[in-house]
């Protein structure tokens, strides 16, 4: 295959956005204490993520708490939390659906066709992976700017956007341009073969030793004999 490099970078760059779904999805930095003003506290640091707050003190003491209640949530942080899982089951399903659609794996046998197809599924799953991550991480990071300016929020209850958010943007451009490879490699995989392959096809193989017609003269003479 001459466009087998495009399915690997496709793939590799998909296991990267899978990997940083999973970090997205789990770190609790996606909201960070905001230090302004007077107001600064040096032996103390306040993480917010999708799962748990963290308190990190002067002397490096991280001691981390996960929500009591699921129904207390906003509901912001609830539809966070569902889209972020919803793409890291999506990333991990592309990721297996690329893998069986390698030139070297025989799950659906030698066809060519077959396995261009799961490649390009593989890249359409990533692109909605992508976009299943970069939703939530968009609408957290404007209610935190809308917050961070709104002078009826309390200072102590202002945060900045988290190294989370910014992991979950990169991540959201892997899985886009892993997903467009992937389909681009699905694409012409299925051109390829039609010329090469479907010309000899046509072809009406001849029989070697053509039957002679009989003619009269034959005839006559057997029929003296």
């Amino acid at each position: 295959m001459a466009f087998y490099p495009l399915q690997i970078a496709g793939l590799v760059l998909g296991f990267f956005g899978m990997v940083g779904t999973l970090a997205t999805t789990l770190l609790p930095q996606w909201r960070v204490s905001a230090f302004i003003g007077s107001n600064i506290i040096v032996f103390e640091r306040v993480w917010e993520g999708l799962w748990m707050n963290c308190v990190r003190q002067a002397k490096d003491k991280l001691q981390c708490k996960a929500y009591d209640s699921l129904l207390a949530l906003p509901p912001a942080l609830e539809a966070a939390r569902a889209l972020m899982c919803v793409a890291a089951a999506l990333s991990v399903i592309a990721l297996l659906v690329g893998i069986c659609g390698m030139k070297k794996i025989q799950c659906t046998g030698s066809d060519r066709r077959a396995k261009a197809y799961l490649v390009g599924i593989s890249g359409v799953l990533f692109i909605l992976t992508g976009i299943f991550v970069l939703i939530p991480v968009c609408w957290m990071a404007n209610d935190i700017i809308r917050d961070f300016y709104n002078p009826a929020v309390h200072v102590g209850q202002k945060r900045e956007l988290g190294a989370s958010l910014f992991i979950g943007w990169a991540t959201t451009a892997v899985l886009i341009v892993g997903g467009g490879l992937l389909c681009g490699f699905c694409c012409c995989n299925r051109k390829k073969p039609r010329h090469r392959y479907l010309a000899p096809g046509r072809r009406v193989p001849h029989a070697r030793n053509p039957r002679r017609p009989v003619t009269g003269l034959s005839r006559t003479s057997t029929s003296y004999v």
